[in-house]
């Protein structure tokens, strides 16, 4: 028995001394073991590897001891120390715990939740020179930090002409300093999408930037719900300047006037509207692709098309709104309807004044004026065809994969991305 007790005790020792040599430590023949540089780091205890002052593979922690050959810590300075005598006793408690002295890995690189993201969320149908202005704003709020954009995903033949693609691709081409932080992704759709988001990818702070005429709602609904959809230590509502209906040139400049302008087939006035610089070839193609968004036929000569401007443009026809809206034309209760700063979605409980209050399918509240809202259709989803070869079988398996399963994911963002990370 005793035989089979020592067979099993040296089968124990052998596994031990291989795991111990696998990571470059060297026996003291006492139960000890020495890493490259002779520091005493582990012992064989009780049939296992310890190690002291950090955790080894496949230890949940060992307990810190104190090497055989370091002296007492206290004993290593008599008087009282100065800095760089501080500096050394951390390094020999750090010798004593058997551990070198480093950073936590924490501490190697700034948590990117400690720097705000910055954020703006608009419908930019089409872009204008007042957009522009946003964007610059965002930049400032930014300074140098984080900063994305993100047009809306919502397209009609009334206020939204251009297709999330084609406005996303117009404003790259307008506002080419920007560019890179123009973000198209189909799962974008409203505010909390965005906020949801950039929590999850680890901020703490945001800067949400809009003009000074939103700033009470997204002020309203981003605190409202924090915590709940999303969590932030400190949100920012930072307006981007007062916006005038009536005055000239930037602050008077809105997608409102220019839908009008197409509406009025005034090119003049378009162009006015885009950025200074704009080629009259790109001008001429914006304009043309929000005449057919519009499904405007080009006017002949002394013929004039007869539009509704109040549901192109209803904050340049409030008169033709409000009587629509009272003679119930529009937006009754259990309709639903769409916020056209916020991208939210949901059924109208209730009809003020000159606003509304509705309920998305998820509970969040949200309140509206009339003119800042549009008819919303809810869109039966086709079941994709997922057999073999087709794209939907494609799409069905990238979406079983970590990552894959969004729309428009592209694999040379997602590496980068998690570079970024690390």
């Amino acid at each position: 028995m005793k035989f089979f007790s020592r067979f099993l005790a040296e089968a124990e020792e052998s596994k031990v001394a291989d795991q111990a040599r696998k990571k470059g430590l060297k026996s003291d023949g006492h139960g000890g073991w020495l890493d490259r540089g002779g520091k005493y780091v582990a012992k064989t205890e009780k049939g296992k590897l310890r190690f002291f002052g950090k955790r080894g593979p496949g230890e949940e922690g060992a307990p810190t001891v104190q090497s055989p050959k370091a002296a007492p810590p206290h004993s290593v300075f008599k008087k009282a120390p100065g800095p760089v005598q501080q500096m050394a006793k951390r390094r020999a408690d750090d010798d004593l715990a058997g551990a070198p002295l480093q950073k936590k890995p924490e501490e190697e690189g700034e948590d990117k939740g400690d720097n705000p993201i910055t954020i703006a969320f608009g419908r930019f149908n089409p872009p204008t020179i007042g957009h522009l202005k946003l964007l610059q704003a965002a930049e400032k709020a930014a300074a140098g930090g984080e900063l994305k954009i993100y047009p809306s995903r919502t397209q009609d033949g009334k206020k939204n002409p251009l297709d999330p693609d084609m406005k996303v691709s117009y404003m790259k081409k307008l506002f080419p300093d920007f560019k890179d932080t123009i973000i198209n992704d189909s799962e974008m759709k409203s505010i909390f999408d965005v906020l949801t988001t950039a929590s999850d990818d680890g901020y703490k702070s945001v800067n949400i930037i809009v003009g000074a005429d939103r700033q009470a709602e997204f002020e309203n609904l981003a605190t409202k719900y924090n915590g709940d959809l999303y969590d932030f230590e400190n949100i920012r509502v930072i307006s981007a300047g007062v916006r005038d209906s009536d005055a000239e040139g930037v602050e008077g400049m809105s997608a409102s006037k220019m839908r009008k302008a197409v509406a009025d087939d005034d090119f003049d006035a378009f162009k006015r509207g885009l950025p200074k610089g704009t080629k009259d070839a790109d001008v001429q193609a914006v304009f043309d692709a929000v005449r057919t968004g519009m499904k405007v036929k080009k006017a002949k000569k002394d013929v004039e098309e007869e539009i509704d401007l109040w549901m192109v443009a209803p904050k340049l026809d409030p008169r033709g709104l409000r009587e629509n809206y009272f003679k119930k034309k529009i937006f009754n209760v259990g309709d639903l309807v769409e916020s056209l700063n916020t991208g939210l979605i949901g059924k109208i409980i209730r009809r003020g004044a000159n606003y509304l209050i509705s309920v998305t399918e998820n509970n969040v509240m949200f309140k509206s004026w009339t003119h800042d809202l549009m008819e919303a259709k809810k869109v039966k989803e086709k079941k994709p065809d997922t057999r073999v070869g087709t794209v939907g079988y494609l799409k069905y398996a990238q979406s079983m994969v970590p990552g894959q399963g969004k729309k428009n994911f592209n694999i040379e963002e997602f590496i980068n991305k998690y570079k970024l990370r690390k």
